[in-house]
């Protein structure tokens, strides 16, 4: 079994590369540092059925909201809260925070929309108001598993952190590595990161983990969903192992249950919602619908006044869908991981303006994207299991405010969808709708759209994996105005132009050329 590092070899952590990484020789691996496996909680004796979880073990803990000055936080930090409107914590945090201040490892688990992002973002800033951080060497650390909820919990903490005198940034995939170079090399006191990117700037040496005293893992079932599990564990390699070490996950199962016992030292369990709860301000809903009648009815859900989500499977169902809303009279826009990421944080930015009233997404937005009156959300297609669906669902009645959860379902799919929202502790009221019905105005709200096509939004981004947009044929003109139809990039002289003197040749001209 390996063992922690000494004092001296932590000292040197900063000249490691992990598996991979270049070193003086070409092509050479790199060496990795020794896991840290800290004291595992004490397991039943070994039978046929799995082992609890820490959860199980702990059950329901019942807590009371706390004003935030009553739970050890810095004055500074609870004066910007309340100039933020933030005066009273909700149970997690209130249930979390003494513990992570006392410098306890904390495992927490609450419902969507149940505040954790301050649950751990709050202490995490306390620990480090003091002290000074040194270049390309961050002292708190946020792993996330998508881009935007990364985007998100930056948004969340830099307005705290502004008042400590603190910096947070974001490093994720989609955006300028180069800049985020920059920034790493003028000092980012906690990274917000996804872990295929901070994994990138740790190879290539323009970030180092070695300072790091504060690490938080939100939505952690969800990143072992998305297959980042070996990356979360290289990372924590690289972390000291005294370091201090906070977890959020809506479930403990699996390869989950195994990183809290490898990376996590006698934490505190806090459980304040069972895996299977749900919201009890959010109304439940099937709508049994013909295939024929499918598509009118999504389309005049759509066209209902309020913000909407619609969750589809795959991103070529969500573009497909938009257009076709779009086309109706319905301001729409698609969101999924097959969009540059300029592309998606404007859609977002739309939604949350209301200039796009429908969001159709797939799971992309259905963890961890925070959207103030979203008031209805729709299952386009039932979810593949309970989990998808219960975090779906979160995208709506957050912090108390009510919504609604609505799940087409045709014949077929009845069975399926029965047994799926029974592992999910649901009721869902069971409704046969049409397209002209009151009961679907009277349950949604949903209406006539206008009918008149809407023009595709402006796309000024290059499209994924494209530097630069390629431009159309009627703008390659000479420079005297006249049309060029058939060009082609001069290859010769460095592409630098022929003879016409515009970088590129007519096939005329090349074939006057001898080419």
């Amino acid at each position: 079994m390996p063992t922690s590092p000494s004092p001296a070899s932590r000292s040197s952590q900063d000249s490691r590369a992990p598996r991979g990484a270049r070193t003086g020789n070409p092509g050479s691996r790199g060496s990795r540092p020794p896991r840290r496996r800290g004291p595992k909680s004490p397991r039943a004796v070994a039978t046929s059925a799995p082992a609890p979880s820490l959860f199980d073990q702990v059950g329901v803990t019942a807590v009371d909201p706390a004003p935030f000055d009553q739970l050890g936080l810095p004055n500074r930090l609870v004066h910007a809260l309340a100039s933020n409107n933030m005066v009273e914590a909700f149970p997690i945090q209130a249930a979390t925070i003494p513990d992570a201040l006392a410098g306890r490892d904390v495992l927490g688990r609450g419902q969507t929309g149940s505040g954790k992002t301050l649950a751990f973002g709050l202490p995490m800033l306390a620990k480090l108001q003091d002290g000074r951080t040194r270049p390309q060497h961050p002292r708190g650390l946020v792993l996330v598993p998508t881009r935007e909820l990364a985007t998100q919990v930056t948004d969340s903490l830099k307005p705290l952190a502004k008042a400590l005198n603190l910096y947070v940034r974001e490093v994720v995939g989609g955006v300028s590595f180069t800049r985020q170079v920059d920034t790493l090399r003028r000092g980012v006191d906690i990274v917000v990161a996804t872990p295929g990117r901070l994994s990138d700037h740790i190879r290539q040496g323009t970030c180092k983990l070695s300072d790091v005293t504060m690490t938080a893992l939100d939505e952690a079932d969800q990143m072992a969903d998305m297959g980042f599990l070996p990356q979360v564990r290289e990372l924590l390699d690289f972390v000291p192992s005294e370091g201090h070490r906070l977890l959020f996950s809506a479930t403990l199962d699996g390869d989950v249950d195994k990183l809290v016992r490898e990376y996590m030292t006698d934490p505190v369990v806090h459980s304040l919602a069972p895996p299977a709860a749900s919201v009890d301000t959010m109304d439940h809903h099937q709508f049994l619908v013909t295939g024929e009648e499918k598509h009118d009815v999504l389309t005049r859900i759509a066209a209902r006044e309020g913000r909407t989500i619609m969750f589809v499977r795959t991103k070529h169902h969500a573009d497909r869908l938009t257009k076709k809303l779009r086309s109706a009279g319905v301001r729409a826009g698609a969101l999924h991981g097959g969009k540059a990421q300029n592309a998606r944080t404007r859609i977002l930015d739309e939604f949350r303006s209301g200039a796009t009233e429908a969001l159709v997404a797939t799971n992309v937005a259905a963890r961890g994207i925070h959207v103030d009156d979203v008031s209805l959300v729709v299952h386009v297609e039932p979810p593949a299991d309970a989990k998808d669906y219960l975090h779906r669902a979160g995208r709506t009645a957050r912090a108390g405010a009510a919504g609604t959860v609505v799940t087409l379902v045709t014949h077929d799919q009845q069975r399926a969808f029965r047994s799926m929202t029974t592992k999910a502790g649901v009721s869902p009221t069971v409704t046969k709708i049409g397209p002209r019905d009151e009961e679907l105005v009277r349950l949604t709200g949903a209406r006539e759209p206008s009918g008149v096509a809407l023009a595709e939004p402006k796309r000024g981004e290059a499209p994924r994996g494209r530097t630069t947009a390629r431009p159309r044929r009627e703008e390659q003109r000479t420079s005297r105005g006249e049309r060029r139809p058939d060009w082609r990039p001069d290859r010769t002289n460095g592409g630098r132009g022929g003879r016409n003197g515009g970088g590129f040749v007519s096939r005329k001209s090349r074939a006057a050329q001898g080419r």
